[in-house]
């Protein structure tokens, strides 16, 4: 079982800046490494469509709305993910997720999701 814990959320102005962070624990990461990890949101009305990802050797992508503006990493040691979002915009509300993959065997992976964590853009 993996656990995710998410924090960083909160209420911002147009133009504000804020940084999430998803800390992953549990059991299985003692024998198998955390894979790709990602941030999905979710707006009222619509689906979890997926914002950024990063896989294990750092390669990253991000949706084209949040290109330029938000930045993802990771830190391996702490199974831990990021994401900075600068320039925030009112469409950026929406509740956010973390998303991570851990693979045990070859051709199996297991995906895990944060619990969510609320990001308010208005003015």
């Amino acid at each position: 079982q993996v656990q995710l814990v998410e924090s960083g959320g909160g209420l911002v102005q147009p133009g504000g800046s804020l940084r999430l962070s998803c800390a992953a624990s549990g059991n299985i990461l003692s024998n198998n490494a955390v894979d790709h990890m990602g941030w999905y949101r979710q707006a009222p009305g619509n689906e979890r469509d997926p914002v950024a990802t990063i896989t294990s050797g750092g390669s990253t992508n991000y949706e084209d709305s949040v290109k330029g503006r938000f930045t993802i990493s990771r830190d391996n040691a702490k199974n831990t993910v990021y994401l900075q979002m600068n320039s925030l915009k009112p469409e950026d509300t929406a509740v956010y997720y973390c998303n991570i993959g851990v693979v045990p065997r070859v051709g199996i992976s297991l995906d895990y999701w944060g619990q969510g964590t609320q990001v308010t853009v208005s003015s």
